[in-house]
């Protein structure tokens, strides 16, 4: 069986800003797109298990708490630890070692797992610019 691992961490982290990794990591999977279907039970035991739980934390703080890891997108509700590279049935299955392996995951927030999925960028946040004297004036 080839495994073919095309994103990971040391990669991305060439991307310095929000949207840079957005595009890097971006799946375009479309809606309905099948994953797990009747296969769930497997997804959610991994999910539940001591070693995802371990790889987790240490995912949240290397990332620093924020969004895709970059500073300024910082959350406190919710984290997720998003797969850059999709995992299948057979990835659990076969025990692979990459699905715990930190260089193939990013902490990210569930909307922007969504979008990550989808390809929408609508919802992902937006850096706030910073106001100045006079940034309101017509003309």
């Amino acid at each position: 069986m080839v495994i073919r691992l095309t994103k990971s961490y040391s990669e991305m982290q060439r991307f310095q800003t929000f949207d840079e990794r957005f595009e890097y990591l971006k799946l375009a999977n479309g809606i309905g797109q099948a994953t797990f279907g009747f296969d769930r039970y497997l997804n959610q035991n991994f999910y539940n298990s001591r070693e995802w739980q371990d790889v987790r934390r240490i995912v949240m703080i290397r990332d620093n708490g924020c969004d895709l890891g970059v500073i300024g997108y910082d959350f406190n509700f919710s984290p997720l630890i998003h797969h850059m590279n999709p995992m299948s049935v057979e990835d659990i299955v076969h025990g692979q070692d990459w699905i715990l392996d930190p260089e193939y995951l990013i902490l990210t927030t569930h909307k922007t797992h969504n979008d990550i999925h989808f390809g929408s960028k609508r919802t992902i946040p937006r850096t706030v610019i910073a106001r100045t004297p006079g940034d309101t004036n017509l003309w």
